[in-house]
This record gives C-alpha cells, sequence and structure tokens, in this order.
C-alpha cells in the first residue's frame, strides 16, 4: 500500500515563496513516477512537475522556471519548490505517484494520490 502525505500549503501574496513537501510510504517497485497536480474547484486536475525513476523531471508550461521539484530519497519524501508565485497557481496540491510511465495524464488519473495541501496566492 503506498500512501502520500503532503505538508507546507498555505497563503502567499504574489511574488512569494512556498515549499510542498510529501512524505511517501510502500514500495512502488523500481519503475515509478513521483509528481505534483493541482486542481481548482470546476477545473480538470492538471499536472505540475514530475520526477521519474530514472530522474528525467517534466514541468507544466506555466509553471517551469519557477517551480523546482526534487526527492530526499533518505527521507522518502518529495518537495516542490515554488518560487515567483502568481494568483493562477491557487490550487489544491496533491503528491502522486504511479508505478511505470511518467506522463502528466497517467499520474492525473493515478490512484496513489495524497489529501492535498491548498495553495493561495492573492495579488
Amino acid at each position: 500500500q503506498v500512501q502520500l502525505v503532503e505538508s507546507g500549503g498555505g497563503s502567499v501574496q504574489a511574488g512569494g515563496s512556498l515549499r510542498l513537501s510529501c512524505k511517501i510510504s510502500g514500495n512502488l517497485g523500481r519503475s515509478y513516477c513521483l509528481g505534483w497536480i493541482r486542481q481548482t474547484p470546476g477545473k480538470e486536475r492538471e499536472g505540475v512537475a514530475s520526477l521519474g525513476s530514472n530522474n528525467i523531471i517534466t514541468y507544466a508550461d506555466n509553471v517551469r522556471g519557477r517551480f523546482t521539484i526534487s526527492r530526499d530519497d533518505s527521507e522518502n519524501t518529495l518537495y516542490l519548490q515554488m518560487n515567483a508565485l502568481k494568483p493562477e497557481d491557487t490550487a489544491m496540491y496533491s503528491c502522486v505517484a504511479d508505478r511505470g510511465y511518467c506522463y502528466f495524464a497517467i499520474l492525473e488519473q493515478s490512484p496513489f494520490r495524497g489529501r492535498g495541501t491548498q495553495v493561495a496566492v492573492s495579488s
């Protein structure tokens, strides 16, 4: 059983920064993908960033250059450093994991998803 628990959300002004953390437990196997997705009411889930077991990183176009995904294997923790935040980044951010290919379309539908942490960016 894979479990993911996020922390680190909050409210900031535009231009500010937040770091999200995701504690991961359980066995994903040798080939896996970790990532962050976000969702706002009335909108579909949106892939934000992914990090594969092969260390390949992918960012959504609207966060590239502002967000950084990383992991600490010794702590079994995934991070999302978010800088230069914009009001349109306001959303519920969830940590996700999946076995196999690292595509946003797969992560957005993954059953291995944390409960989420809310990020609110004011202008």
